[in-house]
């Protein structure tokens, strides 16, 4: 084996060229030793070299994972894609999910960088796992979400396609079903925020805007447009805000109300969605 240094920046050049996984690039480089052009042709040798422009493709396949530990204190959630469902439904690729979310878990790394650098296997971080799974595999794969949360309860829902999880922190512990039954509520309805209050300024902003141009459409005096839009806009917090929403299991309440039921300061702090 060469003495030369072979750098992640290297085997990623390599990778990007070839559209061969990270550990075959690793290889072909110390092969060549070092050289980039000598390294393309160990790969082109060796038939490895005939997923170029992968990079390029679409993955919006895969599985998702959500879990806590033992506790309930703490929970990661992450995703997996690949390009068609037939390789997600793959044993060993929810497999290699599952062991990516045991290890996140376990390491609680800050961000997705620092899961990635993660070792999955003696001699191998999981970010270069994820990076051969392209050569075996023969499409784009590739680790593309990753949440950690921590709160005096945790919990979670996976949908049993593997293509829907949810994280739920809520601010008491001790209520686990009624967790379950609102990360239930999030996979179903889709909110895109807790309350109306964490709402991204960006979409108030673009829902008023929407609201004045069809109050305008339809004719409505330009003084009412502002009022029209506003009214359109609590709606929206109404049906697009999770705590605001109608409870799925019981339209009477909503989530807020369902939760100050069981404990009049009951609420959730925080939660993590991914649908593929």
């Amino acid at each position: 084996m060469s003495d030369v240094k072979i750098t992640t920046a290297d085997i990623q050049k390599l990778r990007e060229a070839s559209g061969a996984g990270m550990m075959d690039c690793k290889k072909a480089l110390e092969e060549a030793a070092g050289d980039f052009e000598g390294a393309v042709d160990v790969l082109r040798k060796k038939g490895i070299a005939k997923a170029a422009k992968r990079e390029d493709r679409e993955a919006h396949e895969g599985v998702v994972i959500a879990q806590t530990n033992e506790a309930a204190t703490e929970g990661i959630i992450v995703a997996l894609n690949c390009e068609t469902d037939f390789v997600a439904r793959n044993e060993n690729f929810i497999g290699i999910t599952q062991k990516i979310a045991d290890i996140a878990l376990a390491n609680k790394p800050a961000d997705l960088a620092a899961l990635l650098a993660l070792p999955y296997e003696a001699g191998v971080t999981i970010g270069e796992k994820v990076g051969e799974q392209n050569g075996i595999i023969g499409e784009k794969v590739d680790l593309s979400r990753y949440e950690l949360v921590s709160g005096a309860e945790v919990l979670t829902y996976n949908h049993s396609n593997n293509k829907r999880s949810v994280l739920v922190v809520l601010n008491k512990a001790g209520f686990a079903e009624a967790g379950r039954n609102v990360a239930m509520q999030i996979a179903a309805m889709n909110p895109v925020s807790v309350s109306k209050d964490d709402v991204d300024p960006a979409i108030v902003a673009k829902e008023i805007e929407i609201g004045k141009e069809l109050a305008r459409n339809e004719g409505k005096a330009e003084e009412m447009l502002e009022k029209i839009a506003m009214g359109r806009l609590n709606k929206f917090f109404q049906e697009s805000t999770l705590l605001s929403q109608k409870y799925v299991k019981n339209n009477d309440q909503s989530v807020d109300q369902y939760l100050r039921s069981l404990d009049k300061d009951l609420t959730v702090t925080m939660f993590k969605h991914i649908n593929l």
